[in-house]
């Protein structure tokens, strides 16, 4: 299928960077992903820096990735063919490789701690059209994060994030509480992005954030002004302001030695229709140099994620079974269908110029 068909059917926008990987899951071997429906593998070239083409060997079709690196170039595991990074063969064993069809190579860049993949049209690939993550750029913040592979369609994934109700009832254990259900939520355009925000009032802190104040030196066991501001951005990005601060001090507002307050990192990378990458994680801005603290963040959010991923991978299910049955949008669900409008709008404006052609 070639890349115009892809964008005109396929349910995600392609002209747009992605999370493919993190640095160490291509620090030793090559690494084999599907993204955006398409095979890639990714390594590193001579000079360091990370390399995608598409995961299929011009000889007999064989995955890429089960091969191996050698001088910053790609050797199928099959029968020895080298690619260079650019997409053409170099060199193999007893054959001329000058005339060998040449393979996909997909823009690619290292920034923030991930490797980033651009599957669509590669002139359209500016680093400049890097999402802006000030928490990655600043001395000032910690973060520490994880991935899992979920078998759903990455918009369920964008839903979820973008109404935190279900908290109250997935996450009973650690950051659900009742007050979650009775806040009012509002849903805007910030430029172009869908902010969702939901604020709550002299409350006591769930375990997870009562754990948080005990890392940063605060009573746990205070009265809290709590918050949650849902940011979705194009391709699949959700950025969650979250935190707690000691009531009457300002709430979101609170100087900083009476909160904590954190940004939960959500980049979603679409595999197939009904599967994708989700790169999870939580960048904070207290007790930035405890590594302690760091890690025993990540195991109480990893635990927390994988509850989300039982509940929609059944959802997905449940859905594949009955596509005929119609879902109800309430007042709760205008964050993720705002995304979503966002999403099949991007997708629209790049199966515009397609279709015109073709027409």
């Amino acid at each position: 299928m070639g890349p115009e068909t892809m964008a005109k059917a396929a349910p995600w926008p392609l002209d747009a960077w992605y999370v493919a990987c993190t640095p160490d899951e291509i620090a030793s071997k090559p690494l084999g992903r599907r993204i955006c429906g398409q095979a890639m593998v990714f390594h590193r070239g001579k000079d360091g820096r990370p390399v995608a083409l598409e995961d299929f060997c011009p000889h007999r079709g064989a995955p890429l990735s089960l091969g191996f690196v050698r001088d910053g170039e790609l050797v199928c595991g099959y029968h020895g063919l080298t690619m260079g990074c650019e997409g053409r063969a170099t060199s193999m064993p007893g054959q001329r490789v000058a005339a060998f069809p040449a393979i996909r190579a997909f823009p690619v860049l290292e920034r923030h701690g991930f490797v980033w993949v651009w599957p669509g049209d590669p002139v359209q690939a500016d680093p400049a059209k890097l999402h802006p993550l000030f928490w990655a750029e600043s001395p000032d913040w910690a973060y520490g994060g994880g991935l899992y592979h979920i078998a759903c369609d990455y918009r369920l994934m964008v839903d979820n994030l973008m109404d935190l109700t279900h908290e109250t009832y997935v996450h009973a254990t650690s950051i659900g509480q009742k007050e979650i259900d009775e806040a009012p939520v509002t849903t805007r355009l910030d430029g172009e992005e869908v902010v969702t925000c939901r604020f709550m009032e002299g409350i006591h802190a769930p375990p997870f954030w009562r754990m948080a104040l005990r890392g940063a030196g605060l009573p746990e066991d205070a009265l809290v002004d709590r918050w949650q501001i849902c940011r979705f951005s194009l391709p699949s990005h959700v950025m969650i302001e979250v935190g707690v601060a000691l009531a009457g001090h300002g709430g979101y507002d609170a100087p900083a030695d009476k909160k904590v307050s954190s940004v939960v990192v959500d980049f979603i990378t679409p595999e197939t229709e009904t599967s994708h990458w989700y790169f999870w994680g939580m960048a904070r801005s207290f007790a930035v140099q405890d590594t302690g603290l760091t890690d025993t963040i990540r195991e109480g959010q990893g635990r927390i994620f994988s509850e989300d991923l039982e509940m929609l991978e059944r959802q997905q299910k449940n859905l594949l079974a009955y596509p005929d049955r119609k879902l109800l949008k309430l007042n709760i669900d205008a964050g993720g269908v705002r995304s979503r409008m966002a999403i099949d709008k991007a997708i629209a404006a790049e199966a515009g110029p397609l279709a015109a052609a073709a027409g």
